[in-house]
C-alpha cells in the first residue's frame, strides 16, 4: 500500500475508487467496506484508496474548544491503522491533516478539490452515517448529486452487524473500556494489538527483576488501559507469553524518561536468552492484549510494586495454562 500525506504528490494515482473515514481500529465493519471498495476498484481498473485524517476530527474540535473530555479514546495508533488497511488490500492511503482549513471547507469545495481534483475519484463509497464539510453540512444525497454531475459513482454501505450488534469504533471503545478482550476481538476479527519500535524506559522493571520491552502509544487517551495477559511477536521465532501494563504508570516518579506518555510495558514470561538485556531495543514488535487482569494500581513502595508484578505474572501464567487446557479439550 502506498501512503501519502496529502494529495499533492507526483506518485499518487490519477484515478481511484475512494472511501472516506477515520477507520479507528479497522474493525469488521471497516473490513467489509474495504472488501467492497477493492472489488469496485478492480472492476474499474483503478486502485482502491482510503482517505483518512490525522488528528481525528473530534480530537481537533476538542482541542479548539479546550474540552479534552470531548476527544474520543483512540483504539489504534496511526501506524497500526495503516498496517491493518494494508492487510485489507488497500492500494493507497491518503492521510489529510484535519485542521482549521479543512474543518471550514464547504462540502462542494471538498468534493471539487479533494475527491475530484486531488484523488481523481471514479467511485466513492461511504457509510450510512457519513457527513462531511463545514458544520457537517454535506451528506450522502449531496455527494450522490455531485457524482451524477461530475462523473463519479457514489454508493452507501449499511451498518455491519455481528450477533445483532452494530459493529462500530464506538462499540470497540466500549468493549475495551470494559476490559472485554474477547468481545473486542469479535468486533475486530482479530486480537486487539499494539505495535511499534521497542524504546528505552527507566529500566525500573529490570531493577525489580521483571525486565520489560516498551512501546509508546502515540495518543494521550488510549481506549484500553490496565494490566493484561499478552502475546508478543517479533522477539523470537514464535509468540511469547507475557504480562503488560498499558497506561501512565502511576507508581513511577517524575524521573521516568517516558513520563507523561502512555506506554505499553511488557514483561515476557519466557525471555529469549539470545537477546540479552539490550537486544530488544529498536525491534518492531506487536503485542496482542488477550485478557485483562485489572486496572492500573498505585503502589506505595518498590517492594509493594515488585509483589504486585509477581502476582500479575502468576495470574497471566494461570490464564495461559487455562487457555491451553481449553484448547486441548476442544481438540479431543
Amino acid at each position: 500500500m502506498r501512503i501519502f500525506r496529502g494529495f499533492h504528490h507526483p506518485g499518487i494515482a490519477p484515478a481511484s475508487a475512494v472511501t472516506i473515514g477515520n477507520f479507528d481500529g479497522v474493525h469488521r465493519g471497516h473490513q467489509a467496506m474495504l472488501a467492497l471498495l477493492n472489488s469496485e476498484a478492480r472492476h474499474r481498473g483503478v486502485p482502491s484508496c482510503v482517505l483518512t485524517f490525522e488528528p481525528h476530527p473530534r480530537d481537533y474540535f476538542a482541542r479548539v474548544a479546550r474540552k479534552p473530555e470531548l476527544a474520543p479514546a483512540r483504539i489504534a495508533t496511526l501506524r497500526d491503522k495503516l498496517s491493518e488497511l494494508a492487510a485489507c488490500g488497500v492500494g493507497q492511503c491518503v492521510v489529510l491533516p484535519f485542521d482549521a482549513r479543512l474543518s471550514s471547507q464547504a462540502p462542494q469545495t471538498f468534493i471539487d478539490q479533494v475527491l475530484v481534483n486531488g484523488l481523481g475519484a471514479r467511485y466513492v463509497l461511504v457509510g450510512d452515517d457519513f457527513r462531511f464539510g463545514a458544520r457537517r453540512a454535506g451528506d450522502y444525497a449531496m455527494l450522490d448529486a455531485a457524482g451524477q454531475r461530475q462523473g463519479f459513482d457514489v454508493a452507501r454501505m449499511n451498518s455491519y452487524e455481528v450477533h445483532n450488534m452494530r459493529v462500530s469504533s464506538s462499540a470497540v471503545r466500549e468493549a475495551l473500556a470494559r476490559g472485554d478482550m474477547d468481545g473486542t476481538a469479535a468486533l475486530l476479527g482479530r486480537p486487539y494489538s499494539i505495535s511499534g519500535h521497542a524504546v528505552h524506559g527507566r529500566k525500573l522493571g529490570r531493577e525489580l527483576g521483571f525486565p520489560t520491552v516498551n512501546l509508546r502509544f502515540s495518543h494521550w487517551k488510549p481506549a484500553a488501559s490496565g494490566i493484561f495477559a499478552v502475546q508478543v511477536d517479533g522477539l523470537a521465532d514464535h509468540p511469547l507469553p507475557g504480562v503488560a501494563n498499558l497506561g501512565i504508570r502511576p507508581s513511577l516518579d517524575p524521573n521516568d524518561v517516558n513520563g507523561g506518555r502512555v506506554l505499553l510495558e511488557t514483561h515476557c514470561l519466557e525471555w529469549p536468552g539470545h537477546l540479552g538485556l539490550e537486544g530488544a531495543y529498536g525491534k518492531i514488535i506487536r503485542v496482542d492484549l488477550l485478557h485483562k487482569l485489572h486496572d492500573e494500581l498505585k503502589y506505595d513502595s518498590l517492594e509493594a510494586l515488585r509483589a504486585g508484578i509477581a502476582r500479575d505474572c502468576d495470574e497471566a501464567r494461570a490464564y495461559f495454562a487455562s487457555t491451553r487446557r481449553q484448547t486441548t479439550r476442544d481438540r479431543i
